[in-house]
């Protein structure tokens, strides 16, 4: 199956055909989508919001733009397919919903079954319970930026990188790159102190924006500058006295994080 890394959408996209493909075994596949939609007028209506054309390799060895869809079309495309193969992620989109409900119902099941994939994952306890932590001093910021005037996630995006230069003298992405990473989620590969000292950046970032109540991008871009830089001095201290630096290349990407041994590079 196909599919490619958008970097600007930060998602994956998969080829509409090599799914369907997969799924029903047609020999025709431009045929079978086309029956496809004739049967659903609901998704024949939203076709074009679902699918775009995304730059893949073709069957030639050429890259060519082909009929593609994110990880939410391509589901929505699989309800509708009446296949033996399709009906178990259709199952499992009924049962991701059930505990959707029961997770707005009970918002302590969330974070339970976070911990639980942590664990399946091989994340030692006491790491999972800072990334827990982390979190909810992330979820407790963001709300206070939606107060102040911060709506769009782009401006989220902004505002974090502006904490992350401060605390770390890098973006998330620089982050990312010293790490190895390309579409993981940057704090799931942190080490205890990277954790720390980000956690420290964002809640007191988040203490100024309630205390001083800026409004909108611009004056909690400076708020988000200031509490960063709360924990970059932290950071730069802590470093002066170990002689160690506090951003490392350790990621957890090819061993359990529960044996991996974090390196620490020297200044």
């Amino acid at each position: 199956m196909r599919s490619v890394w958008v970097e600007g959408e930060q998602k994956w996209y998969f080829s509409v055909q090599d799914v369907v493909e997969i799924l029903t075994d047609s020999v025709d596949v431009k045929q079978y989508i086309k029956r496809l939609l004739s049967r659903d007028s609901s998704l024949k209506a939203n076709w074009g919001t679902i699918c775009t054309l995304v730059e893949m390799e073709a069957a030639d060895g050429k890259r060519r733009k082909i009929q593609s869809a994110d990880a939410k079309g391509m589901l929505r495309i699989i309800q509708s397919i009446p296949s033996p193969k399709a009906e178990p992620l259709k199952l499992w989109l009924a049962q991701v919903g059930s505990d959707r409900l029961d997770e707005i119902n009970d918002p302590e099941l969330a974070m339970q079954r976070t911990r639980e994939l942590y664990k399946a994952k091989g994340y030692p306890d006491d790491w999972i319970e800072r990334r827990m932590r982390s979190i909810a001093i992330r979820e407790e910021l963001t709300d206070e930026w939606h107060k102040h005037g911060v709506k769009e996630r782009v401006e989220y995006a902004i505002l974090t990188a502006e904490i992350s230069k401060a605390a770390f003298g890098l973006t998330p992405s620089e982050h990312k790159r010293v790490k190895g990473l390309k579409n993981q989620n940057l704090r799931d590969h942190m080490t205890d102190l990277e954790l720390i000292f980000s956690m420290l950046g964002e809640a007191s970032t988040s203490e100024i924006v309630k205390t001083q109540n800026p409004t909108g991008l611009f004056e909690n871009k400076k708020a988000a500058i200031r509490g960063g830089k709360v924990a970059g001095d932290a950071r730069k201290a802590l470093e002066l006295e170990t002689g160690t630096k506090v951003v490392s290349s350790s990621n957890f990407l090819s061993e359990a994080p529960k044996s991996k041994r974090i390196a620490k590079t020297k200044k």
